[in-house]
This record gives C-alpha cells, structure tokens and sequence, in this order.
C-alpha cells in the first residue's frame, strides 16, 4: 500500500471512530431529553451516523483486503428536516428554563458536526481517488445539514432560554 492509501486509511479509521462517538452521543441525547420529537431527532442522527460508519467502514475494509476503495458503498440520501423547529416540538418552549440538558445537547452536537463537516471537506482535498473524493465531499455536505439543523434550533431557542436564566450577555 503506498503512502496516499495509507493517508487515506488513517483518515478513514479517524471518522469511523467519529461516527460511533457521534451515535453514542445521539443515542445518549435521545434517552436524555423529555421532547418526543426531540427523541425521534436524535435517535434519526444516531442512525445516520451508524450508516455513515457502515459507508466508511466498506471503504476501509475493501483498501485494506484489496487496495482500492468499495465500488459498492453507497452512501444513501440525508433526510431532511424542518426548516422551523428542526430538533425539538414546540413544546420546548413552555418548559425552556428548565431545556438545561437540551441546550447543551445542541451545542456539543453542533461542535460535533462542525469538527466532521471540516473533517471530511479537508479529507476530500487530501485524496487522490475521484470516488473517495467525492464521496467525503458529500459526507461533509451531509454532516452539514446536521449542523445547519441543530445551529437552527439552538438561534430560536436561545433568547428564551437566557431570558429564563436571567442571563444578559451585556
């Protein structure tokens, strides 16, 4: 295996590791929140995390027995989610002074999506092969949308939330 193969393995073992810690953070948020759609949200991006391990892991089982990435990986399509209140139901609202486990769920899961969508588009730039190259591209895409949601509904929920925590920044 030549030195590229070996940068693109290593960048592969990094986001497999990535992808299991962010469903078990996921899955953890799930159990953690009393939001049903919260719930539903989390268990959703768990899930789409366990699909990307699988999509990555193919690739790296594949180079590692055969040399080149799987030309059958797929990697399936983001499922989208509501441009308004696309984490949790309305309901969070009425209960906003007490969403504390809610709050910081959203704002470790953006940092989390953040450090992948960055991952991916600096993998993307890094590999030579036309196929893994896009596909980190579209991993980044998709890890953005995750990121776009959860910035969403941390920007609507946070001047209730600090005006609940009698918190004004200045």
């Amino acid at each position: 295996m030549d030195d590229a193969m070996k940068k693109v393995v290593e960048a592969l073992r990094k986001a497999i590791q990535a992808e299991i810690e962010g469903q078990h953070f996921y899955r953890m948020a799930s159990r953690s929140t009393d939001d049903p759609r919260g719930r539903e949200v989390f268990e959703q991006l768990a899930q789409d995390e366990v699909d990307h391990e699988k999509f990555l892991r193919a690739h790296y089982d594949h180079i590692i027995e055969k040399g080149t990435p799987s030309p059958d990986a797929k990697l399936g399509t983001p499922k989208t989610l509501p441009e308004s209140s696309p984490i949790f139901s309305d309901a969070i609202k009425s209960r906003i002074e007490h969403a504390h486990y809610e709050m910081t769920a959203l704002s470790v899961g953006i940092q989390l999506e953040l450090s992948a969508v960055k991952f991916y588009k600096q993998a993307a730039g890094q590999t030579a092969d036309p196929l893994l190259k896009q596909q980190f591209r579209d991993l980044s895409e998709w890890e953005s949308g995750h990121y776009q949601a959860l910035l969403r509904q941390q920007e609507e929920l946070k001047e209730d939330y600090w005006a609940s925590s009698n918190f004004a920044p200045y």
